[in-house]
């Protein structure tokens, strides 16, 4: 009879049962394991073991309670989430009052804890796992995980976003250049700036047609254009113009171009890969077919400090997979969940929390590579918007010829 109920019990789950809180008949009170699937980010089915323990001769033992254990391991929780325990708690501590107000009013049936509102979103931005599965690993909804990952990704936005995403101070950005003109030889760098395109629904506007040549199918995208310090740290970011807009022209619909108009970049620079334009603020690469040694020099010292925005979206794209693939966000809701994905880099980032591509088992640095080489086509050395910018770059190219010489 036993064996009958449970399985018959297992049959329900797979065929798409209840999704409210789960609660299991175990009477051999034994731990049991069944298989349930995750997924590497080069699309390969990874086994994993949801256990199933009698607490107090009834229900299950859930994943998330074992994850939200004191003696929890941190390199497992670590694994889980991609944050340390310590991360994870001030998030949950400086987000506690607002989820508390949204999570009241829309589950007044039975209050979720904010803790494990936290971890719904932040486990679902890691993985990219399917709702399905979430909603066992907490004993929520389905529904209930939807709505916990925007009302999270919206609370990161309001709340974290004016603190942990912002433009430099005036030290801070006396740090930065110190440590661009140490690695290149370029003075007066405040930020290193590049686009990534993220999977976004399928709308005629979002059409990247670069992308779909490149990989033999149809890709929409959402862009996501970022200046980044010499951390890797984001401190400007437009996110959600279309994937048929090319560098240059998502540069201008942005904030920050404005901001540059009105004189805030006045005798500073911010390097840009060749997708921009050379401008009195964007300083990038030479991009013509043949370059003397003056400017092949001078393109091989610019790397160095493209090489660090570009390695903070490779992080950015390792650290939170749902970035990487198609999800079933709707596009007014896609923004949200990136900016909050940028917040939480920036968190990890400030507070040492290392990222570990290979326990992860992501690979996406072949994936940016392709990105920025589509970006680098999209301008050539024809678009140049100044004069005075062309002789500032060409000034800094003869110095670091002559330094290198001396």
């Amino acid at each position: 009879m036993n064996d009958r109920r449970r399985k018959q019990r297992f049959s329900d789950e797979e065929d798409g049962g209840s999704n409210d809180e789960i609660s299991f008949l175990d009477s051999t009170r034994k731990r049991k394991t069944r298989a349930t699937t995750g997924f590497h980010s080069d699309g390969r089915i990874r086994r994993e073991n949801f256990s199933t323990t009698a607490a107090s001769g009834s229900g299950q033992k859930l994943w998330w309670d074992e994850c939200n254990g004191f003696d929890y391991p941190e390199d497992e929780f670590k694994r889980e989430f991609r944050m340390s325990k310590s991360t994870f708690e001030l998030i949950c501590s400086d987000l506690d009052s607002i989820i508390s107000e949204d999570g009241d009013a829309a589950a007044l049936r039975s209050p979720i804890p904010v803790k494990q509102r936290v971890a719904v979103c932040i486990r679902r931005l890691a993985t990219g796992e399917p709702f399905r599965l979430i909603s066992k690993r907490f004993g929520l909804s389905i529904p209930t995980c939807r709505e916990s990952v925007l009302v999270v990704c919206s609370a990161i936005r309001s709340v974290l976003m004016p603190k942990y995403l912002r433009w430099p101070d005036t030290n801070s950005s006396r740090k930065t250049k110190q440590h661009f003109e140490a690695i290149s030889g370029i003075p007066n760098v405040v930020g290193s700036m590049s686009t990534a395109h993220i999977p976004a629904p399928s709308l005629a506007a979002y059409f990247n047609k670069k992308q779909t040549e490149r990989d033999g199918k149809t890709s929409y995208t959402l862009t996501l254009q970022a200046v980044v310090d010499h951390n890797g740290i984001f401190t400007d970011a437009c996110i959600g113009w279309p994937g048929s807009m090319n560098a240059d022209q998502v540069l201008q619909k942005s904030a920050l171009y404005q901001r540059a108009n009105g004189g805030f970049f006045n005798g500073v620079w911010v390097v840009g890969t060749k997708g921009y334009p050379l401008m009195d603020w964007v300083l990038v690469p030479y991009n013509r077919r043949r370059l003397t040694w003056t400017q092949h020099g001078f393109n091989e010292k610019i790397g160095e400090i493209q090489r660090v925005a570009k390695e903070a979206f490779m992080r950015l794209k390792g650290r939170w997979f749902c970035l990487q693939k198609n999800g079933d966000f709707k596009l007014q809701d896609l923004g949200v969940v990136v900016g909050a994905c940028c917040v939480l880099h920036n968190i990890c980032e400030m507070r040492g929390d290392g990222f570990d591509s290979d326990q992860w088992g992501f690979e996406f640095a072949v994936v940016e590579d392709e990105e920025e080489e589509e970006d680098e086509e999209m301008a050539g050395e024809v678009d140049l918007r100044s004069v005075s910018s062309m002789e500032a770059r060409d000034a800094i190219a003869h110095n670091l010829l002559h330094h290198a010489c001396c």
